[in-house]
């Protein structure tokens, strides 16, 4: 067996083995490193291993003294085996803790980690590196304590060397052992606490990793170019399949258009005949779906079950979010829907609320010439959408994208990669193509290079997706020249509307504000209006400033335009991605906005990197 697993290695194959006794080898491929944990005698709990399982090379083995043979053979060839093609083998055990320093640090529930080192390699850079990591985990707002000892014997107390003295001097085969304190099991009844092991999962991991990266670069003759880098690359059946039921479930029905009104148009008619005073009622379409049996199906998908704490947190929260938009379709036209809108989009805050009112007090409520600007009605821009979709079409086949004019939309959106258009809607030729830009350039772009990814989901759309793609949708109109003072008041309109239907202002009230204080037109005071309202309070359109504001602050300090680009996917998400990538999970985005190729958008873009603040845009104006 042995034979056969160090063949397959050195042909540069993954290995996934089975061992005597419930023990497992994986090897994603060839990698300086093995992580180690030797099962106790007699222990039932699996918690401890769990902690190296989405890494990507680790061995679980039992730990009895029959085995022990056995285990040094394989582990030895091996080390022997890779040391060969990298110069240096690093062999990192872990073990659940118990000793008796670790029994007065309070509270019960805070880690602890005791490394030990080899007598030369306590000052060692990746000894130093994990400390540093490890020391950085929180559980409870508790963060954790690290000790560090030389030690002769530094891997788990009681069993012996994983590789014969001399061959590690041969080979130059090094060890790191860490001593966890077991804070995920309760004491004496072994009951475990699954969000306190989760987050041991995903710490340890990384810093294992980080202190991998250093002895790596250091001591190999690899160079990765990230500590992610070395994280696992292959990814198992159960992965795919959990990603497929979300998206399905996800593509099951459209949120946006079920919380839409169908009769936006006749409303508004009513609207005015009744001189603004009495507030309109709204139809909404059947829904497709019954959402408690929906939420029944979500909560069969065994996310649990992926081992890898990356892909298991996105799913997660991926799982967390359908939920609650399921349990809003269940409310819709009810007041509770607009508790479950503070859920998923949250409140509107005092530096967002000051930024809304810093526009709608330095902008003017009338862009001058804006009367001789001719209006392009929903079939002419239609035709220049068409033309802008054969544009990306062109560039890759995948693109199917269609357009299509109805009258059960609200002003132009886009719905599973596709283009609707409100029957009536007219578009300013000055706004049509900063226009394209943010539902075609980003919105559509964005669709179509999460379905080149493996995921399914960065199409569909992860977790607080929405602030991340309106910002960036935003940021192209200002790109583009587009992003009108007009246009920016209404982004203002709509914090200042969310923040009051939060605070029980009724429809009446928040159109009276908008068209007698701050000089917006009776219909579109009625459309921000409508849009904050729909469902019972749909607080998404608070997001596109929001999301502005953070993505100047995100560019300005020197993050990555190009990443942003690569499906659907929130800010808080942008590390997971990033991690994906650098594992070579996720590849490059295959579409870049057309925009990219005038000079004067790359100058803005350019300008924006080099740190430009909202009211900067807004003296630009």
């Amino acid at each position: 067996m042995i034979a056969a697993i160090i063949k397959r290695l050195e042909a540069g194959k993954p290995v996934r083995r089975k061992l005597p006794s419930g023990g497992y080898l994986h090897l994603d491929r060839q990698v300086p490193f093995l992580l180690v944990y030797r099962r106790p005698v007699g222990e039932t709990s699996h918690v401890t291993e769990q902690l190296l399982r989405g890494e990507a090379s680790y061995l679980i083995i039992d730990g009895r003294r029959r085995l022990n043979k056995s285990t040094v053979t394989l582990v030895s060839a091996i080390a022997e085996s890779l040391a060969g093609s990298f110069g240096a083998f690093l062999i990192v055990e872990i073990w659940s803790d118990e000793t008796e320093e670790f029994a007065a640090i309070t509270p019960e529930f805070r880690p602890a980690f005791r490394i030990l080192t080899q007598r030369s390699d306590i000052l060692s850079s990746s000894t130093l590196t994990l400390n540093k990591a490890l020391s950085q985990i929180r559980v409870q707002r508790t963060q954790a304590q690290v000790t560090q000892t030389e030690s002769a014997k530094p891997w788990a107390p009681g069993l012996p060397r994983l590789v014969p003295a001399p061959l590690a001097r041969r080979i130059d085969c090094r060890y790191l052992g860490i001593g966890i304190r077991p804070v995920y099991e309760e004491a004496g009844t072994g009951e475990t606490f699954p969000l306190i092991q989760r987050i041991l999962h995903r710490g340890v991991g990384r810093a294992i990793r980080r202190a991998v990266f250093k002895f790596t670069r250091d001591q190999t003759t690899q160079r990765p170019p990230h500590f992610h880098a070395l994280g696992p690359r292959s990814l198992v059946k159960l992965v795919w399949k959990v990603d497929r039921e979300l998206a399905e479930i996800t593509t099951d029905f459209d949120f946006l258009l079920s919380v839409t009104p169908v009769n936006a148009d006749q409303a508004w008619r009513d609207f005015k005949r009744k001189r603004f005073d009495v507030e309109p009622r709204f139809i909404y379409r059947p829904l497709p779906v019954d959402p408690a049996l929906v939420k029944r199906q979500l909560y069969r998908i065994p996310i649990e079950k992926i081992e890898d704490p990356a892909l298991e947190a996105l799913f997660r929260a991926q799982r967390m979010e359908l939920e609650r938009k399921l349990t809003m379709l269940s409310d819709r036209g009810s007041r509770r829907f607009l508790y479950g809108s503070l859920q998923l989009y949250g409140r509107v805050d005092a530096r967002l609320l000051e930024a809304a009112n810093y526009i709608l007090d330095r902008v003017p409520a009338r862009s001058r010439g804006r009367s001789a600007v001719r209006q392009l009605n929903a079939v002419e821009f239609a035709a220049r959408a068409k033309e802008e979709i054969r544009y990306y079409r062109e560039r890759d086949s995948q693109v199917w994208s269609r357009v299509e004019i109805r009258d059960d939309v609200v002003g132009v959106l886009v719905s599973h990669g596709n283009l609707l258009v409100n029957r009536h809607q007219t578009v300013a030729e000055n706004r049509v193509e900063s226009l394209l830009a943010h539902e075609i350039g980003t919105h559509v772009l964005t669709y179509f290079n999460g379905m080149a990814q493996p995921f399914r989901q960065l199409y569909a759309g992860l977790p607080d997706y929405e602030e991340l793609q309106e910002g960036l949708a935003v940021l192209a109109e200002y790109l583009t020249g587009g992003l009108t003072g007009p246009r920016l008041r209404m982004l203002a309109a709509r914090v200042l509307a969310a923040n009051m239907i939060t605070e029980g202002a009724g429809f009446t009230e928040v159109f009276r504000e908008l068209d007698d204080r701050y000089g917006f037109s009776q219909k579109t005071a009625y459309n921000i209006t409508l849009r904050i309202f729909r469902g019972g309070g749909l607080l998404k359109d608070m997001v596109y400033l929001r999301g502005l504001m953070q993505l100047l602050e995100y560019l300005g300090s020197g993050g990555a335009f190009e990443p942003l680009l690569l499906g659907k996917f929130g800010a808080d998400h942008l590390h997971i991605i990033r991690e994906l990538q650098w594992r070579k999970v996720l590849s490059v985005p295959r579409l870049k906005p057309r925009y990219l190729d005038n000079p004067e958008a790359k100058a803005k873009l350019d300008a924006v990197r080099h740190g430009i603040n909202l009211q900067d845009l807004v003296k630009g104006i």
